[in-house]
C-alpha cells in the first residue's frame, strides 16, 4: 500500500460558506478564532488583541495563527487562505547555490545564538522597510526559546555568524518567522542545511506563512487553508515542543541527499 503524506490529502474547504468576522480576543489564552472566518481584505486577518504570552502563542501557533503587526498597532493575528509552506525534501537547490556552498568555509549551527539571529532579522528589515519585530516580539520569542519552543539555525563563514533564521517548532512542524543574510546566500544555505537535517529532527513541514518569489524558488508551494489545518492536526497531535531541536550543535556541510 502506498504511504501518503498528511499534506497530500485535500479535505473539503469550508471557507465558501463561512461568514467573515474579525474577532477581539479575550483574556483566555485558549481563545481560538475560526480560521475559516478570516477576512478577505486584508486577506487572512482573523483576530485582534490578546497578548504575546507563551501560552497564547503556543496555542495559536498549533492552530495555524501567527502574529504580525507594527507598533503602535494592536496585536493582529493572521491565518491566510493560502499558506506558503515547504516540504523539506522538496527544497530546490539551484546550480548557483551549490557553487556558493563550495566557495567559502561554511558551517552551520543550531541554537548557538538565538538572540543575535532575532536581532539581525529585526535590524535588516528596519533598514529596508521598517520592522514588525518589535521589542515585545523579541522578548516573546526569547521566552519561547527558553521554554524550548523557539529555535535559531545559523550559517557561518570561518565561524562568524553571517545568516540564518528563527522560528517555532511543535510536533513535526516548524513555523518559520524570519531570515537574515549578512553575506550572499547565507540564509538560503541555512535553510538548505536545515531541510537536509529535517528527518533527523522529524520535521515534515515548514510553514513559510506568506508567499514570496524568494521562497517559491526554493521549493515552497501554496496550500489551501483547509489542507494546511489538516496537516497541523496530523503533525501536531498536541502542542508539545520538539525535543530533537532542543540542543546546541555545530556542523559542516553534508553530502547532498535530495
Amino acid at each position: 500500500m502506498p504511504q501518503h503524506h498528511p499534506t497530500d490529502q485535500t479535505p473539503n474547504d469550508p471557507t465558501e460558506t463561512a461568514q467573515q468576522e474579525l474577532v477581539l480576543l479575550s483574556d483566555d489564552v485558549l481563545d481560538t478564532p475560526n480560521p475559516n472566518k478570516a477576512l478577505d481584505d486584508p486577506e487572512g486577518l482573523s483576530a485582534v488583541g490578546g497578548d504575546l504570552s507563551s501560552e497564547r502563542l503556543i496555542h495559536l501557533y498549533s492552530k495555524g495563527f501567527f502574529p504580525w503587526y507594527s507598533d503602535p498597532d494592536p496585536i493582529l493575528w493572521w491565518h491566510p487562505k493560502e499558506r506558503c509552506a515547504l516540504v523539506p525534501r522538496a527544497f530546490h537547490e539551484s546550480r548557483s547555490l551549490r557553487k556558493a556552498a563550495n566557495r567559502d568555509n561554511w558551517s552551520f549551527s543550531l541554537n548557538q545564538d538565538f538572540d543575535s539571529v532575532i536581532h539581525h532579522c529585526a535590524e535588516l528589515r528596519a533598514q529596508k522597510e521598517g520592522t514588525w519585530i518589535s521589542e515585545d516580539i523579541k522578548n516573546a520569542y526569547k521566552n519561547l526559546h527558553k521554554l524550548g519552543f523557539a529555535h535559531s539555525f545559523e550559517s557561518r563563514i570561518n565561524g562568524k555568524l553571517v545568516g540564518g533564521f528563527y522560528g517555532v517548532a511543535m510536533g513535526k512542524m516548524f513555523f518559520g518567522e524570519s531570515m537574515f543574510s549578512l553575506y550572499p546566500n547565507a540564509s538560503k544555505l541555512a535553510l538548505r542545511e536545515f531541510c537536509r537535517r529535517s528527518e533527523e529532527y522529524q520535521i515534515e513541514l515548514i510553514d513559510c506563512q506568506v508567499e514570496s518569489d524568494h521562497l517559491l524558488t526554493l521549493g515552497a508551494t501554496l496550500m489551501a487553508r483547509s489542507k494546511f489545518v489538516h496537516a497541523l492536526e496530523v503533525l501536531i497531535p498536541s502542542p508539545k515542543k520538539n525535543d530533537l531541536l532542543n540542543n546546541q550543535a555545530i556542523f559542516g556541510i553534508k553530502t547532498p541527499n535530495f
